[in-house]
């Protein structure tokens, strides 16, 4: 899978499922403090990682993850 289509996965769901502005989406935002990501908002998103790219969000993986630009590096190690 190429880096522009799971930017663009990661993009729509952010935008479809947990109702962020998509002006906020952008490789810089930090997850928590600019999208406002919480812990209950995680819980979806593994669900949603587990259905659109086909690997389980292993918590410990997920402490470097500040940005949306971390967070799609992830899944790209993932499913590179």
């Amino acid at each position: 899978m190429e880096r522009k289509e799971i930017e663009e996965k990661v993009r729509n769901f952010m935008v479809d499922e947990l109702e962020i502005d998509e002006e906020k989406i952008k490789p810089e935002a930090k997850l928590k403090d600019d999208l406002g990501i919480d812990s209950l908002d995680f819980v979806d998103i593994v669900v949603i990682v587990e259905k659109n790219f086909g690997f389980k969000i292993k918590p410990e993986e997920m402490k470097g993850v500040v940005t949306l630009k971390d967070f799609c590096d992830y899944i790209e190690t993932k499913v590179g």
